[in-house]
């Protein structure tokens, strides 16, 4: 007996001998789709995504071959937050807000927008009867019209024509600056150009209205206010003037008479009190000359003492002249003393008559002060009486003042309000008058187009995952491992799996010999991890399964594991379980041999040039129990192991196939076929719990992939 590449024990004794199958699971993880797995997904399901946005672009490619064309025209105005200030008043302050004016500009817009703006635009452009705007353009529109009716046919228009210019306006500001756009889509380049113009001058007059307006209500109501105020200026006036009538109060320049009488006389007594004390200093100096008034300031100041001191030198002079060359009893000399004499008695007088006359001018200066010290202190008295009526005039002259200063606060505004009211101080203006576009606005054919297309990718994918959610398929090794907890054990590549088979045992191509690569190792690593028991006298065995829908798959990947097996050198003997369904009369097989009714050797027959025994399905002529068939299962297994050294079952779709239950029991290896992207995963599921049933679990899975 040669041996095996599978590396598997052979044993050749007779005896039946049973080891415990693993527990079955109730149920089984419910699948998720990885990340990883949406390309399998989007080209699984290409068609449907493709479909879908080949249907969108034709939807609007038809949309913009047959929309009526609509034209864009804009109208550009510039809002300055610092208004025009022509007469200084707070109606229209002109400080600009922290933000720079953006907020005030933003309310713009909807002033723009507003119904007084766009009314005004209506009324200057004759915009009810344009049939594209008032609501009478479509048949439809008039039929409704007609069998609804309306309550009032002008008032309906203006309103349909506003509601219309509205769905078509658009007003918007660009980041950071102060303009405003003004946009109006029509049917016509002209007439939408003429629109944005309109509704730019409208917004303008509007502005220039409101601030009349509200320059009006102001002037207005001060005006109302000023009557009221020059009464009270009267009333406050006359209260101050009958008080200082009933108190005696005399006023000039503002100030009571008493009150500047006793300021004068102050004045006065304060330098009456300085010549006083100028006197008695001089008085004083002459009283301590001793009787030598000559010494005092007085004196050397006076004239006519400084010209008797003069001619006395010179008498002086001229004695001492005469005195060498005269005698003392010459007449001449006599003469000259004489003089002399007399000179000095009249300086004595005339010194006599300034201490006399500073003495009385002492006398006539300390008279003078106490007098008008008299005075004053009579005036401090009479003025002690007047202080009390002097408070209360003070606080008629503030109040007084007071509503005065209002009054011609209020003069002074009314008189700027109603300037202000034929001036117009809105600093706004337009910087770019709407022009006829060149180009339609709308429908932008290529750009929905694209959109579309690209749309209907992002909806075809959406669709797709919607589709592959609610009915998942196999999407990975790793989704199907853990769908049926084994291992996967082999990918095969489409291609490879859907061409005809060779004969077993036959050479393959550089692709065939890739696929029974993938199917050695497919067994090696089934076999690897085998728990079949030391001394196990059957011979190695898979069986193969697979969904309904995936019987052309699994087909090919049993004759692929045994073709596999047996160029590597193997004896294999290849069990088909659906062969002879399309024989009018089947051959005897395998339901033949579960009966007891046949041995094995005796029905299979070898692929020529191979080491396959191939063993059909057999008559399906007479029932048997499950424990015929599991006990003539053993006895077939344990007769295989002499001549064989592998066992494939295609076992064909489990849950549709209770007659494989007695090959389930007793195989080594059950491996369950799915495709990805194809196969759903409640058909793995079923399946699955259908070898559950048997009493098995699955030990392994093979793929195949219909990208590769």
């Amino acid at each position: 007996m040669q041996s095996s590449l599978l590396s598997l024990p052979q044993q050749h004794a007779p005896e039946v001998m049973q080891y415990a199958a693993p527990e079955p699971v109730a149920s089984y993880p419910s699948s998720t789709v990885e990340l990883g797995d949406l390309k399998r997904i989007l080209v699984r399901r290409r068609f449907l995504i493709l479909a879908t946005a080949l249907l969108l672009t034709l939807v609007a490619l038809l949309y913009g071959l047959f929309t009526p064309a609509l034209y864009s025209s804009v109208a550009e105005i510039i809002v300055d937050p610092q208004d025009l200030q022509v007469v200084t008043n707070d109606v229209n302050p002109s400080r600009v807000p922290p933000d720079g004016g953006i907020t005030m500009v933003e309310s713009q817009v909807a002033v723009v927008q507003s119904n007084s703006v766009l009314l005004k635009a209506i009324e200057a452009t004759d915009l009810t009867k344009d049939p594209e705007f008032n609501g009478q353009g479509g048949l439809l529109n008039r039929l409704l019209g007609g069998v609804l009716g309306s309550g009032s046919a002008e008032t309906d228009r203006t309103g349909k024509t506003l509601d219309a210019l509205r769905r078509r306006l658009a007003v918007k500001r660009a980041d950071k600056v102060l303009v405003l756009d003004v946009i109006v889509t029509a049917k016509s380049a002209d007439k939408a150009a003429m629109l944005a113009n309109a509704i730019a001058q409208a917004y303008l007059a509007d502005q220039a209205s409101a601030r009349a307006k509200m320059a009006t209500d102001a002037s207005d109501s001060i005006t109302a206010r000023l009557d009221e105020q020059r009464k009270r200026v009267l009333a406050a006036e006359n209260a101050v003037e009958a008080y200082k009538s009933a108190n005696n109060m005399v006023m000039a320049a503002g100030n009571l008479v008493s009150d500047q009488e006793l300021t004068e006389i102050n004045t006065q007594l304060s330098a009456a009190q300085t010549r006083t004390a100028a006197l008695k200093a001089q008085v004083d100096q002459l009283r301590r000359s001793g009787g030598a008034p000559d010494a005092t300031s007085e004196a050397m100041r006076s004239s006519v003492i400084s010209s008797l001191r003069a001619q006395e030198a010179t008498l002086v002079d001229q004695l001492s002249q005469l005195g060498t060359e005269l005698g003392p009893r010459h007449p001449s000399m006599i003469a000259a003393q004489q003089q002399l004499r007399d000179t000095r008695a009249l300086i004595t007088r005339e010194l006599t008559r300034i201490s006399a006359s500073v003495e009385t001018d002492y006398e006539r200066a300390l008279a003078n002060q106490q007098a008008l010290e008299a005075k004053v202190a009579g005036m401090k008295s009479k003025s002690l009486d007047t202080d009390q009526a002097s408070v209360k005039l003070r606080e008629l002259q503030r109040d007084l003042e007071a509503v005065r200063s209002v009054y011609a606060t209020y003069l002074q505004r009314a008189q700027e309000t109603r300037e202000q009211i034929n001036v117009d101080s809105t600093n706004a203006r337009i910087i770019s008058t709407a022009m006829p576009a060149l180009k339609k606005s709308w429908p932008p054919l290529l750009l929905l187009v694209f959109g579309a297309f690209f749309g209907g990718l992002g909806l075809g994918t959406g669709m797709a995952l919607i589709a592959e959610y609610s009915s998942p398929t196999v999407l990975s090794s790793a989704q199907m491992q853990s769908a049926i907890e084994a291992p996967v054990v082999g990918v095969l590549p489409a291609k490879a799996a859907r061409r005809r088979w060779w004969p077993f045992g036959k050479a393959a191509g550089p692709a065939g010999q890739k696929t029974d690569a993938i199917a050695g190792l497919a067994l090696r690593r089934l076999f690897s991890s085998s728990r079949r028991p030391p001394n196990w006298p059957l011979v190695p065995s898979v069986l193969v399964t697979s969904a309904p829908e995936d019987a052309a798959q699994r087909g090919r990947a049993a004759r692929l594991l045994a073709n596999a097996a047996a160029t590597r050198g193997s004896r294999v003997l290849f069990i088909d379980t659906n062969s002879g369904k399309s024989q009018k009369e089947p051959q005897p097989g395998l339901l033949d041999v579960l009966r007891g009714e046949f041995a094995f050797e005796a029905i299979s027959h070898s692929a020529p040039g191979s080491n396959v025994a191939i063993l059909g399905k057999g008559r399906p002529k007479a029932a048997f129990s499950e424990a015929q068939g599991v006990y003539f299962t053993q006895h077939m297994l344990a007769q295989a192991s002499r001549n064989f050294d592998l066992v494939v079952v295609d076992g064909g779709a489990l849950a549709d196939n209770l007659n494989a239950s007695p090959l389930v029991a007793m195989v080594d290896e059950i491996v369950l076929v799915a495709t990805l992207n194809t196969t759903p995963m409640r058909d793995v599921t079923a399946v699955s719990q259908a070898i559950s049933v048997m009493g098995r679990l699955p030990t392994g899975a093979l793929l195949v992939d219909e990208a590769a």
